[in-house]
């Protein structure tokens, strides 16, 4: 519902009368009046949508020229560079203005995050907003009719402050909040045929410190994972690897009762869909999804535990063709874009030539938050933001999905940035990885055979779950190739410096490795028909079980699709004579893959 003047209206009447919000009246003002305009509000609120849909609608014929400034360099928007003067035919020095500022129609200067960019751009924004020129450039005379900067005041987000009274005085400025934009009209059209009034009235309900935190934006990505029937947890954003928790600030500024569950709950009983602590296989479906819906993603998860190479394979196969890799450690500007002077007189972008041609797209960003510089961080910003490099539109980009790790990882803090709220809300979904989430034990069986079905069992029965923590997947792989090369296994695991190696006992291994007797599913097998007595005569005595039908459940709830598949004839034995409270936990959380195949086992039951 929206709340203006004490008034209650909703969407669909607010939809059906297309009233101007306060921010459209106010930048068609600023158009007549040839003012340039200043905007401030808090993120996510729709400042920067509204312009985009109210140019084209109010202004035919007029082109909006976007400016992300906290992305911008010093060269971006004004150079100096040699050019050949057509009349004396001379090699003369010309300021050449970026390509966006004429694009040959009327057009709307907007400067977003205006507060973000640096000293040196601060000085040209100056300019732009005092005279509407860039150097030697007049910008009326190349169609400007309307200049206008947006940002959050906050300085939690922003570099600057404007103080200087020359400059505050050709500014007309106004503070607005989400009540000022149209942003419930666009999620009422963005989600049809559902009616988002209770939405709304769940939003107004809240206090205005927790409707600052789930702000338009954020509440958009909750409505966009409730639509795909994912948790809608995740379209919170991750801030400092923590996901953002809805809660109101007690009375010394610290966050109070955390309400998110509660929230999110009711926004789920608002639409009728159901809220789900968990999916199966998340990682695939998200990447599945962010490729149907044009989505940005981030995914969160420790180290080594298959992350990247998962999201590569996801997107190949949805794709068809291998995504745009990018490791941002080693990401330069260059590697993205550079600008050259054109034949126009202008200040072009050559974007890499990954990033051109009609062909579908997908990219990863690498180890997202470990940038290495913040230009190169920059430029990726305005990618994931507005799916466009230097202004110029990605053609035919289907998704992005950013992968990173978290700030700690088993009581170590690791290398990675800070990001702060504008920069987390950018994505559509945002999903903290465990290691179970990543389906890498298949991949391992299927590359290395025995080998890994060795190193599995010990990693599921030998070892407790802080020794887990330690071995991920990639530690895994080391292991199998270290035994079959004879070198000392210790080696495979993290070296945590001055000869000390991650806490895990691997005895176990090596006794495995060796033959000693052990008990998993293969071993089941080859005695199925001891085993299967046992678990009769257990059947006989209790409909709870024994300890001989716990045996059999760990064995068979731990094990791999492809094991289970390997031995189906001796699987459907077992199952058949293990209680019923035990058989029903094998369809708790499972792959769709598993699912069917425990269907057909049940199914195969009944029919006997």
């Amino acid at each position: 519902m929206t709340m203006e003047t004490g008034q209650l209206t909703t969407p669909a009447a607010e939809h059906g009368r297309r009233e101007p919000s306060r921010l459209e009246s106010f930048i068609d003002a600023m158009i007549d009046m040839g003012q340039t305009g200043q905007i401030f509000g808090e993120h996510g609120i729709g400042k920067t949508a509204t312009f985009f849909s109210h140019i084209g609608r109010a202004h035919p014929g007029t082109a909006l020229v976007y400016v992300p400034a906290a992305n911008l360099t010093p060269d971006d928007l004004l150079i100096n560079a040699p050019v050949r003067d057509p009349h004396t035919g001379e090699l003369v020095l010309r300021q050449l203005v970026m390509s966006q500022l004429k694009p040959g129609t009327p057009f709307v200067l907007l400067i977003d995050d205006s507060l973000q960019a640096g000293d040196t751009i601060q000085s040209q924004l100056m300019q732009i907003a005092c005279n509407w020129t860039l150097g030697e450039h007049d910008l009326r005379a190349l169609g400007c009719v309307g200049v206008f900067l947006t940002d959050n005041e906050s300085l939690s987000e922003t570099s600057a402050r404007r103080g200087d009274l020359a400059l505050l005085d050709r500014m007309v400025t106004m503070r607005i909040t989400a009540n000022d934009t149209s942003w419930r009209r666009h999620l009422a059209a963005k989600y049809r045929p559902w009616d988002l009034s209770s939405v709304f009235s769940v939003w107004a309900s809240l206090s205005p410190a927790l409707r600052e935190l789930l702000s338009p934006r954020t509440l958009d990505h909750v409505l966009a994972n409730a639509k795909e029937g994912f948790p809608l947890r995740w379209g919170l954003p991750l801030i400092d690897g923590e996901r953002l928790r809805l809660a109101e600030p007690g009375p010394d500024g610290k966050p109070g009762q955390n309400r998110t569950a509660e929230i999110l709950d009711r926004v789920a009983q608002a639409l009728g869909v159901p809220n789900p602590a968990t999916i199966p296989d998340p990682v695939r479906q998200v990447v599945r999804a962010a490729l149907r819906n044009r989505w940005t993603v981030l995914l969160q998860g420790p180290p080594g535990c298959g992350k990247t190479e998962l999201v590569r394979e996801t997107v190949r196969a949805g794709l068809g063709r291998e995504p745009l890799y990018f490791s941002l450690p080693v990401t330069n500007v260059e590697d993205l874009c550079a600008p050259i002077p054109s034949a126009d007189g202008t200040l072009d972008n050559l974007l890499a030539a990954n990033f051109t041609g009609p062909d579908a797209k997908a990219i990863v960003w690498d180890e997202y938050n470990r940038p290495k510089d913040k230009a190169a961080f920059a430029k990726l910003m305005e990618i994931t933001q507005e799916w466009s490099l230097a202004g110029r539109r990605i053609e035919n980009l289907r998704a992005q999905i950013a992968v990173q790790n978290p700030p700690y990882h088993l009581g170590r803090k690791l290398l990675v940035s800070r990001n702060n709220i504008a920069q987390a809300t950018r994505f559509t979904a945002s999903l903290t990885v465990e290691p179970e989430d990543i389906p890498a034990n298949e991949w391992l069986l299927a590359r290395y055979g025995s080998d890994a079905e060795t190193v599995l069992e010990w990693w599921k029965h030998d070892i407790d779950d802080e020794g887990r923590a330690w071995i991920t997947k990639r530690t895994l792989e080391r292991l199998i190739k270290l035994h079959r090369r004879g070198l000392p296994l210790e080696m495979a695991t993290v070296y945590l410096g001055d000869g000390e190696y991650a806490p895990v006992p691997l005895t176990a291994l090596i006794d495995r490795f060796k033959g000693r007797p052990v008990t998993g599913l293969r071993e089941l097998a080859r005695d199925a028909d001891v085993w299967e007595a046992r678990l009769r005569r257990a059947a006989e005595h209790t409909d709870e079980g024994g300890n001989d039908s716990d045996v059999v459940h760990q064995i068979l709830a731990n094990a791999e699709l492809s094991q289970l598949k390997k031995h189906r004839a001796v699987v459907a034995r077992m199952v058949a004579l293990l209680p019923a409270k035990l058989r029903a936990t094998y369809l708790v959380g499972a792959s769709a893959q598993q699912q069917r195949f425990w269907t057909d086992i049940f199914t195969g039951m009944a029919r006997r």
